[in-house]
């Protein structure tokens, strides 16, 4: 008998019993099952639909999706953009975060935290100087013989040198010292006459007398003159001595040589007293006067500090190096300090004391220059994010590494110090006053030139052939691209015949006139571009050009399709270049491929 069949077998009540326990066993799972999810709803269900509910009302953003909305631009190639902090592929210089500007002031620029630590801006408060003595001046310099105690010490009788005593360089010699022995056909003439004369002395008193002077002047001594009389010899050879003491600086006579009454034998110099000579730079000449302090030092003798005052300023301005020497003066018995020696000095300006007021300074490295006037950055205390206010400020005298500051900051604001140029590019950027837009309108004295609009009254003949030469300086303009000065010179040509041809007749009252102005500019410089061989002086000569088509093609017109005005800030050492391009796409015809893409583009010109 099978399972199946036992089980039907069993009695009525067996079954209903067992029936009973299973169900019980299936309510108690049941119950334990919803219980648990009732738990689940209150721990884990409410959080979720909390946080699900506040994510749509508020409508957050992750930090990913903030990370990916942050753009990053070049200072100096606004072009750019990339959603992560890198470098510029133009310049190679750090890009920093653009973001719209929240101040309402144009001078103020914020920045983020975040920008200020990657740009590492650094800040000096003004008037908070250490030293209240005054301000320090680094010089170099050398020591020199002192050139008021050069001397020469000379042969008094002519001859021939039978003997030296002296023979280089650098030697030191003693007064008295031998020097030389001379042979002298006039000393032996001198003797004989002096040994007659002793013979007539008599009967001719001034005779001998006035022998005895002769051999006198030519520094023959007393006791020389009187042994020649008694002995009645004559001697053939008289030996030099010398009148002082000193370092020969310079041997001019050798052994054999026949020398002239008074010429030079040696060159000497005293080194018991120098000379020492600073370079001081023209900007800090204010600053010294006769009698002011320098301490200096050189490295032949470590650990000591020379104390010298101001004797001398060169009236002169060496051309080389644009430096005027400042002279000192030390005494030398030791014979330390030697010609030649560097020395590095430091000059410490005193403090005026007929003056109450505390002169202000400010350190070079917060300078910016625009022409006349100076600018710099200062930070506005007391702001939740970094603000930085464009200052136009007023310089005096510098003064080591430091500027008199005149006007445009007081003392106990902070200025810039570092990281001014990253500050000034993001000023840029968000259209504010900056020192690259002051450079811009410096170029127009202050303000930028208005051009007049003929456009309406210039017939479409005129823009045709205004048209025609703007291709021709398209050619030009691609030949600089290249970097090509045989191409520039090419083009130049042919964008002359174009000129030529331009009817100016076409033009009447002022257009005409303001056409002749541009055609003479365009004519002179697009003929020194044929004449010029080197490629950089023809980019020079190229951006006069460009100035004057832009004028033209904004003043008259066109007829053909967009041309773009683009504009490179870094262009001739940072004062800006701007040219005329048929396409948006920049290619720079002042660097060539060293910037490529550097530029942006200014206006549009359109039919």
């Amino acid at each position: 008998m099978n399972n199946k069949e036992k089980e039907n077998n069993k009695p009525m009540s067996e079954k209903k019993l067992l029936f009973s326990n299973n169900m019980k066993i299936l309510i108690a799972v049941l119950i334990a099952l919803f219980l648990g999810l009732g738990i689940g709803y209150f721990l884990f269900g409410q959080k979720g639909n909390t946080h699900e509910n506040h994510q749509h009302g508020n409508e957050t953003k992750t930090p990913a999706a903030a990370a990916e909305e942050q753009i990053w631009t070049c200072s100096m190639h606004p072009n750019v953009r990339q959603n992560e902090f890198g470098i510029c592929p133009i310049c190679e210089m750090d890009l920093i975060v653009l973001e719209a500007n929240t101040s309402s002031d144009p001078l103020v620029l914020e920045m983020t935290e975040e920008a200020a630590k990657l740009a590492n801006i650094q800040t000096t408060i003004i008037g908070e100087e250490k030293n209240s003595k005054g301000k320090t001046i680094h010089m170099t310099g050398k020591v020199q013989a002192d050139e008021r105690l050069a001397s020469s010490l000379t042969a008094h009788v002519p001859g021939r040198i039978e003997k030296l005593y002296v023979t280089f360089t650098s030697e030191e010699v003693y007064q008295g010292q031998k020097l030389a022995e001379i042979y002298s056909p006039e000393l032996i003439a001198a003797q004989r006459e002096l040994i007659e004369a002793k013979k007539l002395e008599s009967l001719n008193p001034n005779l001998i007398k006035a022998v005895r002077n002769k051999l006198k002047y030519w520094k023959i001594g007393e006791a020389t003159i009187r042994s020649i009389e008694e002995s009645g010899r004559i001697q053939e050879t008289f030996t030099v001595y010398s009148d002082e003491s000193g370092i020969v600086s310079k041997r001019r006579v050798a052994l054999g040589d026949y020398i002239k009454e008074g010429e030079a034998l040696f060159d000497l110099m005293k080194l018991n007293k120098v000379w020492v000579l600073f370079d001081a730079f023209e900007e800090d000449l204010p600053n010294i006067s006769i009698g002011d302090r320098i301490e200096f030092n050189t490295n032949a003798i470590p650990n000591k500090t020379f104390k010298t005052n101001v004797t001398f300023i060169d009236p002169i301005v060496n051309p080389s190096t644009r430096t005027v020497s400042i002279r000192t003066e030390m005494s030398n018995t030791s014979k330390s300090l030697k010609p030649e020696m560097l020395v590095t000095g430091n000059f410490k300006k005193t403090k005026n004391k007929n003056k109450n007021k505390k002169q202000l300074t400010i350190p070079k490295s917060a300078v910016m220059w625009t022409g006349e006037k100076s600018v710099a950055y200062v930070k506005i205390p007391d702001m939740e994010i970094p603000s930085f206010q464009f200052r136009e400020i007023e310089i005096g005298d510098g003064l080591g590494d430091q500027y008199q500051l005149i006007s445009g900051i007081e003392s106990g604001e902070e200025v810039v110090t570092y990281g001014s140029f990253t500050i000034d590019a993001a000023a840029q950027l968000n259209n504010q006053s900056s020192m690259m837009n002051k450079n811009v309108k410096l170029k127009t004295d202050g303000e930028e030139l208005a051009i007049p609009n003929f456009i309406k009254s210039t017939p479409k003949e005129f823009k045709s052939q205004l048209n025609q030469l703007a291709d021709a300086y398209f050619v030009l303009k691609d030949a600089f691209v290249a970097t090509d000065a045989k191409a520039g010179s090419a083009a130049a040509n042919k964008m002359k015949v174009k000129l030529e041809k331009i009817n100016m007749e076409l033009v009447k009252g002022d257009a005409h006139q303001y056409w002749m102005e541009q055609e003479t500019a365009l004519k002179s410089h697009n003929d020194k571009i044929i004449e010029l061989k080197d490629v950089e002086e023809q980019r020079e000569q190229f951006e006069f050009i460009s100035i004057a088509m832009i004028n033209s093609m904004q003043a008259f017109g066109t007829v053909g399709d967009t041309i773009y005005i683009q504009h490179c800030p870094m262009a001739f050492d940072n004062e800006g270049g701007d040219w005329l391009a048929k396409e948006e796409r920049i290619q720079n015809p002042y660097f060539g491929d060293k910037m490529m893409r550097c530029g942006v583009v200014k206006k549009k010109i359109n039919k």
